[in-house]
Protein backbone atom coordinates (compact mmCIF):
# COMPACT_ATOMS: atom_id res chain seq x y z
CA UNK A 1 0.00 0.00 0.00
CA UNK A 2 1.51 3.01 -1.24
CA UNK A 3 0.76 7.08 0.43
CA UNK A 4 -0.52 8.20 -3.25
CA UNK A 5 -2.84 5.77 -3.45
CA UNK A 6 -6.84 5.90 -2.70
CA UNK A 7 -5.98 3.07 -0.94
CA UNK A 8 -4.25 4.43 1.45
CA UNK A 9 -6.18 7.06 1.86
CA UNK A 10 -9.28 5.47 2.88
CA UNK A 11 -7.45 3.51 5.18
CA UNK A 12 -5.75 6.38 6.99
CA UNK A 13 -9.11 7.38 7.63
CA UNK A 14 -10.82 4.54 8.64
CA UNK A 15 -7.59 3.49 10.96
CA UNK A 16 -7.87 7.22 12.32
CA UNK A 17 -11.36 7.68 13.19
CA UNK A 18 -11.47 4.19 14.75
CA UNK A 19 -8.43 5.10 16.54
CA UNK A 20 -10.51 7.98 18.16
CA UNK A 21 -13.45 5.98 19.17
CA UNK A 22 -11.24 3.87 21.08
CA UNK A 23 -9.64 3.74 24.67
CA UNK A 24 -6.01 3.11 25.20
CA UNK A 25 -6.30 -0.71 25.83
CA UNK A 26 -7.85 -0.95 22.34
CA UNK A 27 -6.01 1.92 20.21
CA UNK A 28 -2.29 -0.11 20.37
CA UNK A 29 -4.28 -2.83 19.37
CA UNK A 30 -5.74 -1.04 16.06
CA UNK A 31 -2.61 0.13 15.51
CA UNK A 32 -0.56 -3.24 15.77
CA UNK A 33 -3.21 -4.81 13.48
CA UNK A 34 -3.33 -1.87 11.41
CA UNK A 35 0.39 -1.87 10.98
CA UNK A 36 0.39 -5.44 9.94
CA UNK A 37 -2.40 -5.21 7.33
CA UNK A 38 -0.17 -2.30 6.01
CA UNK A 39 2.55 -4.06 5.67
CA UNK A 40 0.88 -7.52 4.07
CA UNK A 41 -0.56 -5.79 1.38
CA UNK A 42 2.83 -5.65 -0.53
CA UNK A 43 3.52 -9.50 0.37
CA UNK A 44 2.06 -11.34 3.09
CA UNK A 45 4.42 -13.75 3.67
CA UNK A 46 7.26 -11.78 5.02
CA UNK A 47 5.37 -10.47 7.86
CA UNK A 48 6.82 -13.81 9.69
CA UNK A 49 10.49 -12.52 8.91
CA UNK A 50 9.43 -8.99 10.72
CA UNK A 51 7.80 -10.81 13.47
CA UNK A 52 10.88 -13.52 14.04
CA UNK A 53 12.83 -10.08 14.73
CA UNK A 54 10.32 -8.24 17.04
CA UNK A 55 10.60 -11.65 19.08
CA UNK A 56 14.63 -11.93 19.06
CA UNK A 57 14.42 -8.09 19.96
CA UNK A 58 11.69 -7.81 22.45
CA UNK A 59 13.69 -10.64 24.40
CA UNK A 60 17.37 -9.26 23.60
CA UNK A 61 16.26 -5.84 25.67
CA UNK A 62 14.72 -7.59 28.83
CA UNK A 63 17.75 -10.24 28.80
CA UNK A 64 20.36 -7.32 28.64
CA UNK A 65 18.47 -5.60 31.17
CA UNK A 66 18.60 -8.32 33.27
CA UNK A 67 21.89 -9.73 33.29
CA UNK A 68 24.20 -7.47 35.50
CA UNK A 69 27.22 -9.56 34.58
CA UNK A 70 29.13 -6.51 31.43
CA UNK A 71 30.39 -9.98 29.30
CA UNK A 72 26.71 -11.72 29.33
CA UNK A 73 25.54 -8.10 28.33
CA UNK A 74 27.43 -7.45 25.73
CA UNK A 75 27.17 -11.03 24.29
CA UNK A 76 23.22 -10.74 24.13
CA UNK A 77 24.02 -7.47 22.39
CA UNK A 78 26.07 -9.11 19.72
CA UNK A 79 23.63 -12.08 19.25
CA UNK A 80 20.66 -9.66 18.53
CA UNK A 81 22.66 -7.49 16.51
CA UNK A 82 24.29 -10.74 14.69
CA UNK A 83 20.32 -12.06 13.92
CA UNK A 84 19.22 -8.43 12.82
CA UNK A 85 22.35 -8.24 10.36
CA UNK A 86 22.15 -11.44 9.32
CA UNK A 87 18.79 -11.50 8.44
CA UNK A 88 19.81 -8.24 6.52
CA UNK A 89 22.30 -9.44 4.29
CA UNK A 90 20.84 -13.03 3.71
CA UNK A 91 17.97 -11.11 1.83
CA UNK A 92 19.80 -8.06 0.38
CA UNK A 93 23.15 -8.95 -0.05
CA UNK A 94 22.94 -12.94 -0.78
CA UNK A 95 22.90 -12.53 -4.62
CA UNK A 96 25.60 -9.54 -4.44
CA UNK A 97 27.93 -11.23 -2.61
CA UNK A 98 27.01 -14.83 -5.29
CA UNK A 99 27.74 -12.63 -7.92
CA UNK A 100 31.20 -11.39 -7.39
CA UNK A 101 32.09 -14.74 -6.37
CA UNK A 102 30.98 -15.99 -9.51
CA UNK A 103 32.86 -13.40 -11.48
CA UNK A 104 36.29 -14.40 -9.54
CA UNK A 105 36.09 -17.85 -9.91
CA UNK A 106 35.04 -16.90 -13.56
CA UNK A 107 38.50 -14.68 -13.85
CA UNK A 108 40.01 -18.17 -12.76
CA UNK A 109 39.05 -19.55 -15.46
CA UNK A 110 36.10 -21.99 -14.29
CA UNK A 111 32.54 -22.03 -15.30
CA UNK A 112 31.01 -23.04 -12.06
CA UNK A 113 27.85 -21.20 -10.98
CA UNK A 114 27.27 -19.66 -7.62
CA UNK A 115 23.72 -20.35 -6.52
CA UNK A 116 21.35 -17.65 -6.54
CA UNK A 117 18.86 -16.06 -3.63
CA UNK A 118 15.27 -16.31 -5.84
CA UNK A 119 15.95 -18.80 -8.34
CA UNK A 120 18.41 -21.84 -7.32
CA UNK A 121 17.90 -21.25 -3.24
CA UNK A 122 14.20 -20.27 -2.00
CA UNK A 123 12.47 -19.56 -5.82
CA UNK A 124 10.20 -16.26 -6.16
CA UNK A 125 11.52 -14.73 -2.80
CA UNK A 126 12.12 -10.96 -3.00
CA UNK A 127 13.74 -8.42 -0.60
CA UNK A 128 10.80 -7.64 1.95
CA UNK A 129 10.11 -4.35 1.95
CA UNK A 130 11.75 -1.58 4.24
CA UNK A 131 13.95 -4.58 5.71
CA UNK A 132 16.67 -1.62 6.19
CA UNK A 133 14.67 0.57 7.88
CA UNK A 134 13.09 -1.11 10.26
CA UNK A 135 16.20 -3.67 11.39
CA UNK A 136 18.21 -0.51 12.43
CA UNK A 137 15.25 0.74 14.07
CA UNK A 138 15.10 -2.27 15.94
CA UNK A 139 19.11 -2.16 16.27
CA UNK A 140 18.65 1.02 18.16
CA UNK A 141 16.34 -0.26 20.81
CA UNK A 142 18.76 -2.81 22.07
CA UNK A 143 22.21 -0.86 21.51
CA UNK A 144 20.25 2.31 23.96
CA UNK A 145 18.85 -0.63 26.53
CA UNK A 146 22.55 -2.26 26.77
CA UNK A 147 23.81 2.00 27.09
CA UNK A 148 21.37 2.05 29.87
CA UNK A 149 19.30 4.93 27.80
CA UNK A 150 16.36 3.28 27.41
CA UNK A 151 14.39 0.88 29.48
CA UNK A 152 13.33 -2.66 28.37
CA UNK A 153 9.89 -2.30 27.50
CA UNK A 154 7.87 -5.56 28.79
CA UNK A 155 4.50 -4.88 26.88
CA UNK A 156 5.17 -6.99 23.97
CA UNK A 157 2.32 -5.12 22.17
CA UNK A 158 4.05 -1.97 22.53
CA UNK A 159 7.64 -2.76 21.37
CA UNK A 160 5.37 -4.92 18.20
CA UNK A 161 4.18 -1.37 17.53
CA UNK A 162 7.35 0.41 17.93
CA UNK A 163 9.24 -1.73 15.10
CA UNK A 164 6.11 -1.75 13.08
CA UNK A 165 4.31 1.30 13.35
CA UNK A 166 2.75 1.73 9.80
CA UNK A 167 3.37 5.41 8.94
CA UNK A 168 7.21 5.14 9.15
CA UNK A 169 7.31 1.11 8.77
CA UNK A 170 8.43 1.32 5.43
CA UNK A 171 10.62 3.93 4.89
CA UNK A 172 11.39 5.65 7.92
CA UNK A 173 12.38 8.27 9.54
CA UNK A 174 14.79 5.35 11.77
CA UNK A 175 13.34 6.26 14.90
CA UNK A 176 15.16 6.32 18.76
CA UNK A 177 13.17 4.30 21.18
CA UNK A 178 13.53 7.12 23.83
CA UNK A 179 11.63 9.66 21.30
CA UNK A 180 8.79 7.59 20.45
CA UNK A 181 8.25 4.30 22.87
CA UNK A 182 7.12 6.16 25.68
CA UNK A 183 4.20 7.68 23.01
CA UNK A 184 2.75 4.48 22.70
CA UNK A 185 1.93 4.08 26.08
CA UNK A 186 0.09 7.89 25.94
CA UNK A 187 -3.88 8.15 25.63
CA UNK A 188 -4.24 11.06 22.70
CA UNK A 189 -6.87 13.04 23.04
CA UNK A 190 -8.28 14.47 19.57
CA UNK A 191 -6.65 17.86 19.23
CA UNK A 192 -7.86 19.76 16.27
CA UNK A 193 -4.14 21.58 15.98
CA UNK A 194 -2.68 18.17 15.95
CA UNK A 195 -5.02 17.51 12.93
CA UNK A 196 -4.48 20.68 11.01
CA UNK A 197 -1.04 20.40 11.43
CA UNK A 198 -0.59 16.74 10.12
CA UNK A 199 -3.03 17.43 7.40
CA UNK A 200 -1.03 19.97 6.34
CA UNK A 201 2.04 18.15 5.80
CA UNK A 202 0.61 15.02 4.67
CA UNK A 203 -0.69 17.36 1.74
CA UNK A 204 2.47 18.95 1.38
CA UNK A 205 3.99 15.36 1.14
CA UNK A 206 1.96 14.21 -1.48
CA UNK A 207 2.12 17.54 -3.57
CA UNK A 208 6.24 17.34 -3.46
CA UNK A 209 5.59 13.43 -4.92
CA UNK A 210 2.83 13.31 -7.18
CA UNK A 211 3.30 16.68 -8.63
CA UNK A 212 6.62 17.68 -8.51
CA UNK A 213 8.75 13.92 -8.30
CA UNK A 214 6.48 12.22 -10.39
CA UNK A 215 6.50 14.54 -12.92
CA UNK A 216 10.15 15.01 -13.09
CA UNK A 217 10.66 11.28 -13.77
CA UNK A 218 8.67 11.44 -16.81
CA UNK A 219 12.22 13.11 -17.78
CA UNK A 220 14.52 11.25 -15.47
CA UNK A 221 13.57 7.74 -16.41
CA UNK A 222 14.14 8.35 -20.62
CA UNK A 223 17.41 9.37 -19.73
CA UNK A 224 18.82 6.66 -17.33
CA UNK A 225 16.28 3.88 -19.25
CA UNK A 226 18.12 4.63 -22.61
CA UNK A 227 21.22 6.55 -22.17
CA UNK A 228 22.69 6.61 -25.61
CA UNK A 229 19.80 8.17 -27.04
CA UNK A 230 20.30 11.27 -25.41
CA UNK A 231 22.41 14.07 -25.79
CA UNK A 232 25.19 15.27 -23.23
CA UNK A 233 22.41 18.64 -22.37
CA UNK A 234 19.79 16.19 -22.01
CA UNK A 235 21.08 13.76 -19.70
CA UNK A 236 23.06 16.51 -17.53
CA UNK A 237 18.79 18.47 -17.03
CA UNK A 238 17.79 14.79 -16.15
CA UNK A 239 20.87 14.39 -13.51
CA UNK A 240 20.11 17.63 -12.38
CA UNK A 241 15.99 16.36 -11.93
CA UNK A 242 16.45 13.17 -10.50
CA UNK A 243 18.35 15.45 -7.49
CA UNK A 244 14.71 17.12 -6.86
CA UNK A 245 13.17 14.14 -7.65
CA UNK A 246 14.62 11.79 -5.07
CA UNK A 247 14.48 14.88 -2.61
CA UNK A 248 10.59 15.27 -3.28
CA UNK A 249 10.20 11.69 -2.95
CA UNK A 250 12.00 10.66 -0.45
CA UNK A 251 11.19 13.89 1.58
CA UNK A 252 7.39 13.58 0.32
CA UNK A 253 7.37 10.43 2.11
CA UNK A 254 8.49 11.18 5.36
CA UNK A 255 6.02 14.18 5.54
CA UNK A 256 3.18 12.13 4.61
CA UNK A 257 4.66 9.31 7.89
CA UNK A 258 5.16 12.56 10.07
CA UNK A 259 1.70 14.04 9.00
CA UNK A 260 -0.68 11.15 9.66
CA UNK A 261 1.41 10.37 13.09
CA UNK A 262 0.56 13.99 13.87
CA UNK A 263 -3.08 13.83 13.01
CA UNK A 264 -3.26 10.92 15.87
CA UNK A 265 -0.93 12.79 18.38
CA UNK A 266 2.66 10.75 18.10
CA UNK A 267 5.62 13.07 17.25
CA UNK A 268 8.10 11.60 15.03
CA UNK A 269 11.51 13.04 13.90
CA UNK A 270 12.10 15.67 11.42
CA UNK A 271 14.00 13.62 8.88
CA UNK A 272 15.06 16.80 6.17
CA UNK A 273 15.98 20.29 6.56
CA UNK A 274 16.20 21.98 2.70
CA UNK A 275 19.25 19.85 2.20
CA UNK A 276 20.11 21.72 -1.22
CA UNK A 277 20.93 24.23 0.77
CA UNK A 278 23.61 23.09 2.06
CA UNK A 279 27.10 25.07 1.70
CA UNK A 280 29.23 21.73 2.04
CA UNK A 281 28.85 18.11 2.25
CA UNK A 282 29.10 18.32 5.76
CA UNK A 283 26.14 20.51 6.28
CA UNK A 284 23.97 18.48 3.20
CA UNK A 285 24.21 15.62 5.66
CA UNK A 286 23.13 17.38 8.41
CA UNK A 287 20.03 17.89 6.39
CA UNK A 288 19.30 14.91 4.57
CA UNK A 289 18.18 11.65 6.05
CA UNK A 290 18.46 12.93 9.41
CA UNK A 291 17.32 9.40 11.06
CA UNK A 292 20.16 7.80 9.30
CA UNK A 293 22.81 9.96 9.27
CA UNK A 294 22.89 10.41 12.87
CA UNK A 295 22.18 6.42 13.20
CA UNK A 296 25.28 6.09 11.83
CA UNK A 297 26.72 9.10 13.64
CA UNK A 298 25.85 7.65 17.14
CA UNK A 299 26.43 4.10 16.46
CA UNK A 300 29.45 3.91 14.28
CA UNK A 301 31.13 6.93 13.54
CA UNK A 302 31.12 7.65 17.65
CA UNK A 303 31.90 4.44 18.85
CA UNK A 304 35.06 4.14 16.43
CA UNK A 305 36.29 7.09 18.06
CA UNK A 306 34.89 10.14 16.25
CA UNK A 307 36.50 12.95 16.67
CA UNK A 308 38.49 12.63 19.79
CA UNK A 309 40.94 10.68 17.36
CA UNK A 310 43.84 11.77 15.68
CA UNK A 311 42.69 13.57 12.34
CA UNK A 312 44.23 10.69 10.21
CA UNK A 313 41.79 8.24 11.75
CA UNK A 314 38.69 10.93 11.83
CA UNK A 315 39.26 10.31 7.67
CA UNK A 316 38.98 6.24 7.98
CA UNK A 317 36.46 6.45 9.88
CA UNK A 318 34.34 8.89 8.06
CA UNK A 319 35.16 6.51 4.98
CA UNK A 320 34.01 3.59 6.79
CA UNK A 321 30.51 5.41 7.83
CA UNK A 322 29.90 6.09 4.03
CA UNK A 323 30.98 3.16 2.91
CA UNK A 324 28.66 0.99 5.32
CA UNK A 325 25.86 3.69 4.02
CA UNK A 326 26.44 2.83 0.56
CA UNK A 327 25.75 -0.71 1.15
CA UNK A 328 22.88 -0.19 3.15
CA UNK A 329 21.01 1.61 0.56
CA UNK A 330 21.90 -1.13 -1.84
CA UNK A 331 23.35 -4.46 -2.96
CA UNK A 332 25.47 -2.84 -6.18
CA UNK A 333 29.37 -1.37 -6.68
CA UNK A 334 26.92 1.95 -7.81
CA UNK A 335 26.10 2.24 -3.86
CA UNK A 336 29.50 1.77 -3.07
CA UNK A 337 31.02 4.30 -5.04
CA UNK A 338 28.27 6.57 -4.21
CA UNK A 339 28.74 6.08 -0.42
CA UNK A 340 33.00 6.56 -1.12
CA UNK A 341 32.54 9.54 -2.83
CA UNK A 342 30.49 11.00 -0.09
CA UNK A 343 33.34 9.59 2.38
CA UNK A 344 35.91 11.31 -0.30
CA UNK A 345 34.21 14.91 -0.38
CA UNK A 346 33.72 14.77 3.53
CA UNK A 347 37.52 14.50 3.73
CA UNK A 348 38.82 17.11 1.33
CA UNK A 349 36.21 19.21 3.33
CA UNK A 350 37.79 18.75 6.16
CA UNK A 351 41.61 18.93 4.68
CA UNK A 352 40.35 22.35 2.98
CA UNK A 353 38.82 23.38 6.38
CA UNK A 354 42.14 22.72 8.38
CA UNK A 355 44.39 24.02 5.66
CA UNK A 356 42.79 27.62 6.01
CA UNK A 357 42.96 27.36 9.70
CA UNK A 358 46.14 26.67 9.50
CA UNK A 359 46.84 29.83 7.10
CA UNK A 360 44.58 32.17 8.72
CA UNK A 361 42.24 32.31 5.60
CA UNK A 362 38.90 33.00 6.45
CA UNK A 363 35.55 31.99 4.73
CA UNK A 364 33.87 35.54 2.92
CA UNK A 365 30.52 35.96 4.50
CA UNK A 366 29.03 37.58 1.76
CA UNK A 367 25.74 36.37 0.78
CA UNK A 368 27.23 35.71 -2.84
CA UNK A 369 30.15 33.07 -1.96
CA UNK A 370 27.45 31.34 0.48
CA UNK A 371 25.64 30.98 -3.21
CA UNK A 372 28.24 29.90 -4.77
CA UNK A 373 29.09 27.25 -2.48
CA UNK A 374 25.75 26.02 -2.49
CA UNK A 375 25.92 25.62 -6.17
CA UNK A 376 28.76 23.69 -6.01
CA UNK A 377 27.63 21.74 -3.66
CA UNK A 378 24.28 20.80 -5.30
CA UNK A 379 26.56 20.17 -8.59
CA UNK A 380 28.32 17.38 -6.58
CA UNK A 381 25.54 15.98 -5.01
CA UNK A 382 24.49 15.66 -8.33
CA UNK A 383 27.46 13.92 -9.77
CA UNK A 384 27.09 10.99 -6.92
CA UNK A 385 23.41 10.88 -7.83
CA UNK A 386 24.19 9.43 -11.28
CA UNK A 387 25.76 6.35 -9.70
CA UNK A 388 22.75 5.97 -7.11
CA UNK A 389 19.74 5.98 -10.43
CA UNK A 390 22.04 4.14 -12.65
CA UNK A 391 21.19 0.11 -12.71
CA UNK A 392 24.51 -0.87 -13.58
CA UNK A 393 28.34 0.73 -13.12
CA UNK A 394 28.43 0.70 -16.61
CA UNK A 395 24.96 2.54 -17.05
CA UNK A 396 26.67 5.40 -14.89
CA UNK A 397 29.83 5.24 -16.30
CA UNK A 398 28.33 5.83 -19.93
CA UNK A 399 25.99 8.09 -18.72
CA UNK A 400 29.14 10.10 -17.33
CA UNK A 401 30.50 9.85 -20.88
CA UNK A 402 27.08 11.17 -22.15
CA UNK A 403 27.29 14.73 -20.48
CA UNK A 404 31.18 14.97 -20.74
CA UNK A 405 29.61 15.23 -25.04
CA UNK A 406 27.42 18.09 -24.32
CA UNK A 407 27.83 20.73 -26.85
CA UNK A 408 25.98 24.62 -27.24
CA UNK A 409 24.16 23.02 -29.98
CA UNK A 410 22.67 20.18 -28.17
CA UNK A 411 18.85 20.23 -28.30
CA UNK A 412 16.85 19.03 -25.45
CA UNK A 413 15.64 15.70 -25.63
CA UNK A 414 12.78 14.63 -23.38
CA UNK A 415 9.04 13.59 -23.26
CA UNK A 416 7.78 16.75 -22.42
CA UNK A 417 7.32 19.89 -24.72
CA UNK A 418 8.98 23.40 -23.60
CA UNK A 419 5.13 24.87 -21.61
CA UNK A 420 6.09 21.44 -19.50
CA UNK A 421 9.65 21.90 -18.91
CA UNK A 422 8.61 25.20 -17.72
CA UNK A 423 6.63 23.90 -15.53
CA UNK A 424 9.12 21.48 -14.04
CA UNK A 425 11.11 24.22 -13.39
CA UNK A 426 8.54 26.46 -11.79
CA UNK A 427 7.54 23.56 -9.49
CA UNK A 428 11.55 23.41 -8.49
CA UNK A 429 11.81 27.02 -7.61
CA UNK A 430 8.40 27.17 -5.54
CA UNK A 431 9.95 23.94 -3.66
CA UNK A 432 13.06 25.83 -2.86
CA UNK A 433 10.56 28.67 -1.53
CA UNK A 434 8.07 26.95 -0.01
CA UNK A 435 10.99 24.57 2.09
CA UNK A 436 12.24 27.81 3.59
CA UNK A 437 8.70 28.55 4.73
CA UNK A 438 7.15 25.81 5.46
CA UNK A 439 6.98 26.10 9.45
CA UNK A 440 5.84 29.20 9.01
CA UNK A 441 2.75 28.32 7.83
CA UNK A 442 -0.08 29.48 9.75
CA UNK A 443 -2.12 26.92 10.84
CA UNK A 444 -3.89 28.76 14.01
CA UNK A 445 -6.51 30.21 11.41
CA UNK A 446 -9.27 27.79 10.51
CA UNK A 447 -9.79 29.91 7.34
CA UNK A 448 -5.45 29.97 6.03
CA UNK A 449 -5.80 26.46 7.14
CA UNK A 450 -8.59 25.43 4.73
CA UNK A 451 -7.31 27.82 1.67
CA UNK A 452 -4.49 26.18 2.07
CA UNK A 453 -5.30 22.50 2.55
CA UNK A 454 -7.40 23.00 -0.44
CA UNK A 455 -4.86 24.50 -2.33
CA UNK A 456 -2.70 21.62 -1.98
CA UNK A 457 -5.51 18.30 -2.41
CA UNK A 458 -6.68 20.73 -5.37
CA UNK A 459 -3.04 20.95 -7.20
CA UNK A 460 -2.78 17.02 -6.94
CA UNK A 461 -5.34 16.60 -8.34
CA UNK A 462 -5.18 18.92 -11.40
CA UNK A 463 -1.16 18.86 -11.66
CA UNK A 464 -0.63 15.10 -9.98
CA UNK A 465 0.74 12.54 -11.85
CA UNK A 466 -0.61 9.34 -10.83
CA UNK A 467 0.48 6.30 -11.96
CA UNK A 468 1.47 4.51 -8.94
CA UNK A 469 4.58 5.17 -8.92
CA UNK A 470 6.04 3.66 -5.48
CA UNK A 471 8.61 5.55 -3.77
CA UNK A 472 12.06 5.26 -4.43
CA UNK A 473 13.06 4.46 -1.31
CA UNK A 474 10.47 1.10 -0.73
CA UNK A 475 13.72 -0.73 -2.25
CA UNK A 476 15.87 -0.16 0.75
Amino acid sequence: MIFNSLQFLLFFGIVTLSYFSLKWNGRWILLLLASCYFYMVFVPEYIIILFATIIIDYLAGIWIENQKNPVKRKWLLTLSLVANVGILAFFKYFNFISENIEHVVHLLGSDTHVPRLGTDILPGILLPIGLSFHTFQAMSYTIEVYRGNQKAERHFGIYALYVMFYPQLVAGPIERPQNVLWQYHEYFRYDWENVKEGLIRMAWGLFKKVVIADRLAMVVDPAFGHITDHNGTSLLVAACFYSFQIYCDFSGYSDVAIGASKVMGFTLMENFKSPYEAASIAEFWRRWHISLSTWFRDYIYIPLGGSRVSPVRQYINRFIVFLVSGIWHGASWNFVIWGVLHGFYQTMGQLRDRFMDRQGITVPSASWYRGLQIVLTFGLITLTWVFFRAITLRDALLYFKGIASISVHDKLQTPLNANEMIFCLLLIGFLLWKENRYFQIPTRSNVKFWAIFSALVVSCYLFGVFTANQFIYFQF
